[in-house]
């Protein structure tokens, strides 16, 4: 391993290491490129379908796979620290590569034997040690400038870099030079400085700009989760912020979304996603807080459609999550899809999910794409799978839903200052794929005693909610505590999550779980801290601490060992056909612990009843589709991890394989030298399965 003048990254010699691997060239969008055994994004290319057509792994072998490599964060000279699960390789040109703890260092490995080829590091500044989202990357982006293989990867301080895909060197001549100490001398892009250059709270500030140090927290923050996105020689850069649900005051910098030329490094445009003046949807920000509201980030990955020219943003709320009325209105582009023309960055047309949102309901996976048929008609189809349970669904050419959905009037807030939209979207197909709100006919009703006994207990312990519920303050009229908010912020699906489909049969495969966030309001001043970023303290957050205890197990309760009041599953994975918005399957995600399924079977209640006590375990799988197999993370019964095989036409499994660690965030499959392999993402590193 040799070492830059900077100490930070660092290549290897290559010789023969690569030459045996770079014969497999790419031709095309990621799209074709997937088919031939490529792996070329962390979504599995442009329509994020996380789907591949390789078929060497089956369900006639599945049980013989076999652990071919682990990699543990093994790079020789340089310290990555603490690895969690949510880093995806992309497998492109015979070669693997990723971006790994909370450094973001870029990894490229042999993907025979997950051994490091070469690495990348970007140098510490302030602007990295403030990131809430440092060990968030979920990895780079390939592609081909000049007939060049490169690696693109935005750090969390909010640069970015490109680097050659053979040496791991920053690519001499593109972007400029970022005057931080230790960085390359080109090949980097200084994102933040861009951002903020038209930015109202920033110029008015006329404070000097220091690269190494960003903007100061009074003025705002900003970092990045998740990769890139090249589309017809365009880059196109989303971002993230602070955790809403962390924060106590209103100002913040807007997620603006940033494209740059991928063969020069040079900006071409911004889209402003909260509408400033003269510009569409400004009218839905009152009070003029489009003025210093922020967020609105695009932090879950984008996708794509070239053949169309449009990229599609997936946003996530604005500043502050369950209390909003410092920023009355709907607040568009908040919690949107918005297709966007990639070479002007103008909007084609948008689709806001959720109004004015407070719910923490922040679209948290990329758009898919899937050419469907419905009623006999060919439809371009754009899907997006939602924390709230939801398949929001649209023609990606024009925006139009594809089935009916509708605005419904929902509660209205009783908390001073809130003002709530007094209609949603409703989705009317297809339909749920999870619990919305808590309702009576939700209650397990095995028996009619045993429906009595947990209504009377959700009301008891004020559980019955409705979808769009909103939070209680702490000394409200009505002397109550926590709102059920259900599904919570975890979901329904989240980025934990991630869905697969099959494109050649328009089906989707969801994970979720049914999961609430028990939420009550208090004044924001008793969680606010010196660290915050803004510099006006709310009228109200989430207080801390919040979630009412959990009442402790008695073996004398009548309803011991039901795992919920609620019908289960807990975690569950279900099959869509989005050519008819019916469901096909739902099957539990893993299996719920042994103990439990005992405890749940022998309920004196259900005794002489036969039920099945497998409700799975809260949480999501790690998934991706192929054209033979769904593949699934979980747990057995007896608590050991496992990769599943299971039949997308059933839902039944057909294989399992153990694994070392739990897989969480993604899979992804690859063809290397005539050898299929799985990558399973894990606190820690990868494990990598093959046939032997």
């Amino acid at each position: 391993m040799r070492t830059g003048p900077s100490g930070k990254w660092a290549a290897p010699a290559l010789g023969g290491v690569l030459a045996a691997v770079i014969g497999l060239a790419i031709a095309g969008v990621p799209g074709s490129a997937q088919q031939k055994g490529d792996w070329p994004a962390i979504t599995g290319g442009d329509t994020a379908t996380r789907y591949s057509a390789l078929d060497q792994i089956n369900a006639s072998n599945f049980n013989n796979l076999k652990v071919a490599w682990e990699w543990r964060g093994e790079v020789p000279g340089i310290e990555i620290g603490e690895i969690n699960g949510r880093g995806l390789p992309i497998y492109v040109d015979g070669m693997l590569y990723t971006t790994s703890g909370p450094r973001r260092t870029v990894v490229a490995m042999d993907p025979a034997t997950g051994k490091t080829v070469w690495a990348f590091q970007e140098p510490l500044t302030p602007r990295h040690e403030y990131s809430m989202r440092s060990n968030h990357g979920k990895g780079v982006t390939f592609a081909r400038i000049n007939g060049r293989g490169a690696i693109i990867v935005v750090t969390p301080g909010f640069f970015l870099h490109v680097l050659d895909a053979k040496t791991g060197q920053p690519l001499e001549g593109w972007g400029g030079n970022v005057p931080v100490a230790g960085f390359p001398k080109s090949g980097s892009i200084d994102l933040l400085k861009d951002l903020i250059a038209d930015w109202d709270p920033w110029t008015s500030a006329k404070k000097p700009y220091d690269a190494a140090a960003g903007l100061p927290l009074e003025i705002g923050y900003i970092t990045n989760s998740s990769p890139p996105i090249v589309v017809n020689d365009v880059l196109v850069v989303g971002n993230s912020a602070e955790q809403g649900y962390n924060q106590t005051r209103i100002e913040n910098v807007p997620g603006d979304i940033l494209a740059y030329d991928v063969k020069t490094g040079k900006m071409l445009w911004k889209f402003h996603v909260i509408p400033r003046p003269g510009e569409f949807g400004h009218e839905t920000w009152e009070n003029d807080a489009w003025k210093w509201t922020g967020d609105i980030s695009s932090w879950a990955p984008m996708s794509a459609d070239p053949s169309r020219g449009l990229v599609y943003v997936p946003t996530n709320g604005p500043t502050m999550d369950y209390f909003g009325g410092f920023r009355p209105g709907d607040n568009l582009f908040s919690t949107s899809i918005i297709a966007l023309d990639v070479k002007s960055g103008k909007r084609v047309w948008h689709q806001q999910l959720v109004k004015h949102d407070i719910w923490n309901y922040d679209v948290p996976n990329a758009p898919m794409l899937l050419d469907v048929n419905v009623n006999g008609t060919r439809v371009p189809g754009v899907f997006a799978i939602t924390k709230q349970a939801w398949v929001y669904s649209y023609n990606r050419q024009t925006g139009a839903p594809i089935w009916p959905i509708v605005d419904r009037p929902v509660p209205a807030s009783q908390v001073p200052g809130e003002k709530l939209a007094a209609t949603q979207p409703f989705v009317t197909k297809p339909a749920p794929y999870d619990l919305q709100g808590r309702t009576e006919d939700q209650v397990i009703d095995f028996t009619p005693e045993i429906k009595k006994l947990a209504l009377d207990r959700a009301k008891q312990y004020d559980l019955l909610a409705p979808l769009f519920a909103p939070p209680r303050h702490r000394g409200n009229s009505e002397g109550k505590g926590h709102v059920n908010i259900c599904p919570g912020g975890g979901g329904g699906a989240n980025i934990t999550g991630p869905p697969a489909a099959d494109p050649t049969a328009g089906i989707l495969f969801i994970t979720s779980t049914s999961g609430c966030s028990p939420t009550i309001l208090a004044p924001a001043i008793e969680r606010d801290t010196p660290r915050m970023t803004g510099k006006t303290v709310a009228q109200w957050a989430t207080a801390r601490g919040s979630n009412p205890p959990a009442p402790k197990p008695d073996p004398n309760d009548p309803l011991a060992g039901i795992p919920d009041l609620f019908k289960g599953p807990l975690g569950r994975i279900v099959a869509i056909d989005m050519n008819t918005g019916e469901h096909l399957w739902t099957i539990p995600h893993g299996d719920m612990d042994a103990k439990a399924q005992e405890a749940f079977k022998s309920n004196k209640l259900l005794q002489g009843r036969t039920i099945d006590t497998n409700w799975g375990r809260r949480g999501h799988a790690a998934m991706a589709a192929t054209s033979t197999l769904l593949l699934a993370t979980g747990q057995t019964a007896n608590g050991q991890a496992q990769l599943f095989a299971i039949d997308k036409k059933t839902g039944k499994r057909v294989g399992q394989v153990p694994t070392t660690r739990l897989g969480g965030y993604g899979l992804m499959t690859y063809m290397h030298q005539g050898k299929q392999y799985i990558v399973v993402p894990q606190n820690g590193g990868y494990t990598t399965l093959a046939l032997p």
